[in-house]
């Protein structure tokens, strides 16, 4: 594991054991935010959303937007979300995709899916599955999925090149994906992408608009969106992600 992964995975659970033990949110002293600013979070999820879930699992949302809004889930479809820590959207995904459908989610971090398995079962939710793994090595057979979410997470790979390949990979033909991430405007270089956050901090690594349309059409996506939707930092930006698997 990269030094770089030791500390996203340090900083998560550190974020989980916090509001395991403590009740606390995710802008506490002891946990570190995505943002410099301003606590990512729960601000993208309106009130109906949050009273579909354990308040623990709004205190875990470190996101950046609301992949739930942008996914479109249907009855019956199977979800992965990528990084799903606290678990959110694997509960409000399970709840939209109904019992003939199922929502998996895939987290690094021993105590986020310990968790995350804890938020889904006060929900009562039944058809979720939580994996352990990277999701540069995603768990699953190929063609598994019909929809891959995605909350401010792939900035935060190392090995951002997988990442496109394994979510390829896993999605049925006619998959797509709903995601919410931090990107950068195109001039900024990943020097000046640091100078503006760092990398645990979900901007440093952040890639930026091209990019990101270039590593989605070079694993072999189509219909490619890649949408600002808020400034987060200096030409920076909370952004939607859309793409179909042909």
């Amino acid at each position: 594991m990269s030094e770089l992964r030791e500390e996203v995975r340090d900083t998560y659970a550190k974020a989980a054991l916090t509001i395991l033990d403590m009740g606390g949110g995710c802008c506490g002293p002891e946990v570190a935010c995505c943002g410099e600013d301003e606590c990512f979070g729960v601000a993208e999820y309106d009130a109906a959303m949050l009273a579909e879930v354990p308040t623990a699992a709004g205190l875990a949302s470190l996101g950046c937007g609301n992949p739930i809004a942008v996914a479109e889930l249907r009855e019956g479809e199977t979800v992965l979300d990528l990084g799903s820590g606290g678990g959110i959207d694997v509960i409000l995904s399970a709840r939209r995709v109904g019992p003939t459908g199922k929502a998996y989610g895939l987290d690094m971090t021993d105590e986020m899916l310990d968790l995350a398995r804890r938020n889904a079962a006060e929900a009562g939710i039944d058809n979720v599955e939580f994996l352990k793994g990277l999701i540069e090595e995603v768990p699953l057979p190929d063609g598994t999925v019909d929809v891959i979410i995605s909350n401010c997470v792939i900035n935060l790979s190392t090995e951002k090149p997988r990442v496109f390949d394994e979510m390829f990979r896993v999605l049925r033909a006619g998959g797509r994906l709903g995601i919410s991430d931090v990107v950068a405007a195109d001039e900024l270089t990943p020097e000046q992408r640091a100078e503006r956050g760092n990398f645990v901090g979900c901007i440093a690594g952040a890639m930026s608009f091209a990019e990101f349309e270039r590593e989605l059409t070079r694993a072999g996506f189509m219909q490619i969106e890649v949408e600002s939707t808020h400034e987060i930092a200096d030409r920076m930006y909370g952004a939607i992600v859309r793409a179909v698997k042909p």
